[in-house]
């Protein structure tokens, strides 16, 4: 029974990754896919003009919230616990300190300089909202090398423990999928639906994308890296010998293979000169007196007109009142305030669970550039602290800092370790990685996002309700409305709180301009 041209790019798309998938497209004769624009927020300017809303949380969800507001006219106050803007988006240098729920400590000793992003760290290239707010704000982006087929893969139980290099692992995949494939269209395995102009157009290529001999056999290529590099005079290039496809099979090996292609990872990413916290200071800058700092929410009720926010603040205990509220606090901070949500808001936020997201890391002399051609990028391990992750910032500076380690560590052996063994572990990992070279990490840091206070998680896992508890948040309780990431498709990333914070902001404009509306016919009809 013959397969449709759908089903063949899906299965495709299934052995290959989505860059297999994505260049045979191209080879049919088929169009890649388009980024879009955000959408500007529907609102006429002065609409919020005499209204007052206060937000509750300085990340990225309530600095947007703040700062879309402003730009309508709106009375607004942002209360936030810390002393700092940015939330989860934070960054570890020199003098900061990694403070924890129990009380412990971790002072950052790094060179000057020298800093980590212990939040998010990324701004892929489709996050148009993002990058816009930087453009608007004035903050300097450079290149974040998210992917280098320089860096390296490890599985115990493969290659006899020893590393591969992605560049080897990846197109030495490429070849031999691409001569199974050859083989499937030159036997006819495929099916008539497939056109012959369909199949001499796979059949070149597949011989270009392996790439394949002449007989259709993927025998190496210099796209693998090579034994002996091209040189000056006789010295010719020699290719790398072609991994053993049961190697490259192995599913854990080839697990990490093509995470690049995920639609959010894909180049080009970028990343603020200095730190990811660049952003919220300056989004702090703009705002200046609105945002409110050390003023943890205390309280939340609705009232006749409105809502009213109780927080402390100097260590006194002070009131706000307003039309309108918008909540960008992480759900296991919120189910802790006393509040009136209705029930199924409650349940949504109350039933909720956190991920326990980490990172490792460490000051080193930058051995992955001087020692193995490293300059940016991931490589990945199956077994221990994954992944190990090299700065794109200060590239040949003498010293930089290098994460080893940066998964969820809930509900795995590896929180119930202490700080000292977490350490190990990490420095173990790098060991297997680059043999010889943990004697040269100094100075750890760890910052474990479940155990930070006026967070208490990375992101959200799961919904009090699953998916209807998602359904129910994204809309108001009443005055009270949801932003963060929290209320987006997009966890875990600021432009899913930058999106939610500007879905909220217009969806308060609608209710103001109704409102507006309605007392204006309800003036003409009295007179």
């Amino acid at each position: 029974m013959g397969i449709s041209r759908r089903d063949f790019l899906m299965r495709v798309g299934q052995v290959g990754g989505y860059s297999a998938a994505f260049a045979t497209m191209q080879s049919l004769g088929l169009m890649p896919m388009k980024g879009v624009q955000a959408e500007e927020i529907q609102a006429a300017a002065g609409v919020g003009k005499g209204v007052k809303v206060v937000v509750l949380g300085g990340g990225i969800g309530g600095l947007v919230s703040a700062y879309e507001l402003r730009k309508l006219g709106y009375d607004v106050t942002v209360l936030e616990a810390r002393e700092r803007p940015g939330g989860r988006n934070w960054t570890g240098r020199a003098g900061v300190e990694v403070c924890f729920c129990d009380g412990s400590k971790q002072a950052i000793k790094w060179e000057e300089g020298n800093y980590q992003n212990l939040g998010p760290a990324r701004l892929p290239s489709i996050h148009l909202t993002m990058l816009g707010y930087c453009r608007e704000l004035g903050v300097p982006l450079e290149v974040e090398i998210n992917t280098s087929r320089s860096t390296l893969l490890q599985n115990d139980r493969a290659n006899g423990g020893k590393p591969v290099l992605q560049r080897k692992a990846i197109n030495d995949t490429r070849g031999h999928v691409s001569e199974l494939l050859s083989k499937c269209v030159a036997q006819g395995a495929l099916d008539s639906e497939l056109s012959k102009e369909d199949r001499e157009r796979m059949t070149a290529f597949l011989k270009y994308y392996g790439p394949l001999d002449d007989k259709g056999a993927y025998v190496g290529s210099d796209r693998a890296g090579y034994k002996t590099t091209p040189g000056a005079g006789a010295q010719e290039g020699i290719p790398e010998v072609p991994l053993d496809m049961r190697v490259l099979l192995d599913e854990d090996f080839w697990y990490d293979l093509f995470i690049e292609e995920n639609f959010d990872w894909q180049a080009t990413m970028m990343q603020p000169v200095g730190g990811m916290d660049r952003i919220p200071y300056a989004f702090a800058k703009s705002l200046g007196p609105i945002v409110q700092y050390n003023s943890p929410v205390t309280e939340i009720r609705k009232t006749s007109n409105g809502v009213r926010v109780s927080y402390t603040q100097g260590g006194a205990t002070k009131q706000i009142e307003a039309a309108y509220c918008i909540t960008a606090l992480p759900f296991s901070m919120l189910k802790k305030i006393p509040n009136d949500l209705s029930k199924p808001y409650r349940k949504a936020v109350d039933e909720s669970t956190m991920g326990g997201g980490y990172k490792i890391a460490w000051e080193s002399r930058r051995f992955w550039e001087q020692d193995y051609n490293i300059y940016g990028g991931l490589s990945y391990l199956m077994e221990g602290p994954s992944p190990i992750w090299y700065p794109s910032s200060r590239l040949m500076h003498p010293t930089g800092v290098v994460v080893s380690g940066y998964s969820d560590e809930l509900n795995t052996p590896f929180y119930n370790l202490t700080l000292e063994e977490k350490f190990a572990a990490s420095r173990a990992s790098i060991e297997k990685i680059h043999p010889g070279h943990g004697k040269d990490l100094m100075n750890p840091v760890f910052c474990g996002w479940s155990r930070v206070p006026w967070n208490e998680g990375s992101w959200i896992s799961s919904y009090g309700g699953g998916k209807s508890g998602y359904d129910v948040i994204i809309q108001p309780d009443g005055p009270i409305y949801f932003a963060g990431d929290t209320a987006s498709h997009i966890v875990g990333w600021q432009e899913g709180a930058a999106l939610s914070a500007r879905r909220a902001v217009g969806m308060i404009s609608d209710k103001v301009k109704s409102a507006k509306l309605a007392g204006v016919a309800a003036g003409a009809v009295l007179s």
